[in-house]
């Protein structure tokens, strides 16, 4: 296997940096959101059954910023 040792530096401006934050943000607060809402559909008798992952999308944000072509992450429903 060969593997790259080399250190990439990426610049890039406060406007930009916060424009990444306020998206994956954005991203987090829908996921939850959205588990909420089908969490109730299931609670209230609408919906069968429902798996619901709210408190796993911060770490697969991170995830996503650093992973590299070839990564992969086999995550479990029950994992916490």
């Amino acid at each position: 296997m060969n593997y790259k040792n080399q250190e990439e530096t990426v610049v890039f401006s406060f406007e930009d940096y916060k424009k990444k934050v306020l998206k994956d943000y954005y991203t987090i607060v829908l996921s939850r959101e959205t588990s909420v809402l089908g969490r109730r559909e299931v609670l209230s008798g609408k919906g069968k059954f429902g798996i619901f992952g709210d408190g796993k999308e911060l770490p697969q944000i991170a995830m996503n910023h650093f992973f590299e072509n070839g990564d992969f992450r086999s995550g479990y429903y029950r994992d916490q």
